[in-house]
């Protein structure tokens, strides 16, 4: 018996655990079955996918169906049927029951956990009489262990160049009203030791990134204190991802996390809303005020990138909540801001009250919210805009220091970026790539008439020459011929021949002076602009040397040397 198990990825990096541990399970009680994985994405062409997939005849094809890929699930069975028209399909994963209830070809559809099958479904699927449903729990069953599906062979093919997903625990101590998971009730746990061997067999591959697939990986925070721990002592450079919950951290993980390199560790953090009507009518619990301040602690950090999530659309959310809601979070200085558009699941809680709120949602897949009866279409349409603008500026590296002053003088940021939004859309800005330098033409015209706005300008101007270039694009350029990068180049080039105090000594010892001048570039800051970047030389203004090597950071971005004015015969200096 030949079974191909597919799954759709939605880009070749990605992997899908689920596959593994289809493999296993049926080779475990199918003796003899020939399986093949199939790790395809859904950005590949759909002719080549289907003559891979009907390519040798197999009995079976498995499929692993989530809203984002559901629909290519379906076109490819209804083909499938035609090229091979005696192959039975088996689909799993989340949206598994709603393709069976859609497609108009028989398949057999396997609702829940793999692990949790009777052996009813191998019997039938080795006879060939498979029903078209079967389900079980894995958290309802006492006799089974979850173990990692990975073999030593999969290292070298089949997660080769790719993320490596891992569970070191399944299920949700939530029950979020708009989540599938809300469905299973309760967590298992693996043991610690087993994680600390199955971790041990990951690493040894030495993969670049690994993904815990935990739905609240600091659930019990002890345990994830264990894990944390145990990774920072393996020799390894690997990035490890976790989504946390934002209010279960104690001092002990705080004191833990400051030692943490960077880059090493990546927190997706679920806040999706900080109205305490909206947490309560989808029954998820957190406190708010620890969640903001445990963020806010995280990013002082400077070490771990911090993805924080925001949902738009959810009950009792108004225009005015939601805005608090974003401005609370942009508040904290997380690295990037998710926020992301109601989806009505099927089968979750609050697609059963979905009526009785006023949602109208898309028909098809992934079932996005159109609008409720606290956001009409127009409201929700203007936020989702609000939210791309945001998503385009802030999601990157290309404005920190702007970003940090407007946190710091408690701007409004929530009107700041309506503002922005509006000259966007007068710029057609959606519809032309989001470049660096396009973006900061547009935030330039936003602030030109603001009273600091040639403070935003030496801010933007900073970021810009951070990020590693060697010029000043047009919107970001000085008017005064004195100040331009070359001149003062010029000056402290001349200053530095003399250099009565010794100043540049030390500057000069890698490479020597010309190399310094040479891969420099050369700016004069205010004294003003040079203390909101806490780089301030007693208030005076000052000479920023952007040098070619990078800081060990989450931005990795340029490092820099702080001069003060050339003007000025006796000189001091700044480094970071």
């Amino acid at each position: 018996m030949q079974i191909k198990i597919v799954a759709l990825n939605a880009r070749f990096t990605h992997s899908c655990l689920a596959l593994f541990h289809v493999r296993n399970e049926l080779e475990i009680n199918c003796p003899g079955v020939e399986t093949e994985l199939c790790q395809l994405t859904i950005n590949d062409s759909y002719y080549e996918t289907l003559l891979r997939l009907s390519y040798g005849k197999p009995d079976y094809i498995f499929f692993s169906a989530a809203v984002w890929n559901s629909e290519r699930v379906e076109q490819l069975i209804l083909d499938l049927k035609q090229c091979l028209p005696d192959c039975e399909v088996v689909v799993g994963g989340p949206q598994a029951v709603v393709i069976g209830q859609h497609l108009a070809v028989p398949c057999t559809v396997v609702s829940g956990d793999m692990e949790a099958l009777s052996a009813t479904f191998y019997r039938d699927l080795e006879s060939k009489r498979l029903q078209t449903l079967y389900g079980g729990s894995f958290l309802r069953m006492d006799k089974r262990l979850l173990v990692s599906p990975y073999r030593e062979e999969d290292f070298n093919s089949h997660l080769q160049n790719r993320n490596i997903y891992y569970e070191s625990s399944r299920g949700c101590p939530f029950s979020c009203t708009y989540c599938l998971s809300s469905a299973e009730q309760g967590v298992y746990h693996k043991p610690l030791p087993q994680v600390e061997q199955e971790i041990t067999q990951i690493l040894a591959h030495k993969p670049t990134t690994v993904r815990f697939v935990d739905r609240t990986f600091n659930d019990q925070p002890a345990r994830a204190l264990a894990i944390w721990k145990f990774l920072m002592m393996q020799n390894v450079e690997t990035l490890f991802h976790f989504e946390i919950s934002p209010d279960r951290f104690t001092e002990e993980m705080f004191a833990f996390l400051q030692s943490v390199p960077a880059g090493r560790f990546q927190f997706e953090i679920g806040v999706q809303s900080t109205h305490q009507p909206t947490l309560q009518a989808v029954s998820r619990s957190m406190d708010r005020v620890a969640a903001l301040d445990n963020i806010k602690k995280l990013v002082a950090f400077n070490t771990i990138h911090l993805h924080a999530d925001l949902i738009l659309g959810l009950p009792f959310e108004t225009r005015e909540s939601f805005g608090r809601s974003f401005a609370e979070l942009f508040g904290t200085g997380a690295h990037y801001l998710q926020m992301g558009l109601l989806k009505l699941l099927p089968g979750t809680a609050i697609s059963r009250d979905a009526d009785s709120w006023g949602y109208v949602s898309c028909d098809q897949p992934p079932y996005a919210v159109l609008a409720n009866q606290w956001m009409g279409h127009a409201v929700l349409q203007e936020l989702y805009w609000f939210c791309e603008c945001v998503e385009k500026f802030v999601n990157n590296r290309y404005f920190p220091s702007l970003w940090a002053y407007l946190r710091r003088r408690g701007e409004d940021v929530f009107v700041f970026f309506q503002g922005l939004l509006r000259l966007c859309q007068q710029r057609n800005f959606f519809s032309l790539a989001p470049t660096q330098e396009f973006l900061g033409q547009l935030l330039q015209q936003f602030v030109a008439e603001r009273a600091d706005g040639p403070l935003l300008l030496e801010f933007m101007r900073y970021d810009w020459l951070r990020c590693g270039h060697r010029y000043l694009p047009s919107c970001l350029q000085l008017e005064l011929a004195e100040d331009q990068p070359q001149a003062v180049k010029d000056a402290l080039f001349q200053l530095s021949t003399a250099d009565p105090a010794g100043l540049f000594e030390t500057l000069f010892e890698k490479g020597g002076r010309n190399h310094f001048f040479k891969t420099g570039f050369f700016l004069r800051f205010s004294g003003h602009c040079l203390r909101e970047l806490g780089l301030s030389l007693g208030g005076t203004q000052g000479v920023v040397v952007f040098l070619s090597e990078k800081e060990e950071s989450l931005y990795r971005l340029n490092k820099t040397i702080v001069l003060q004015d050339s003007t000025i015969p006796h000189q001091t200096s700044h480094m970071k």
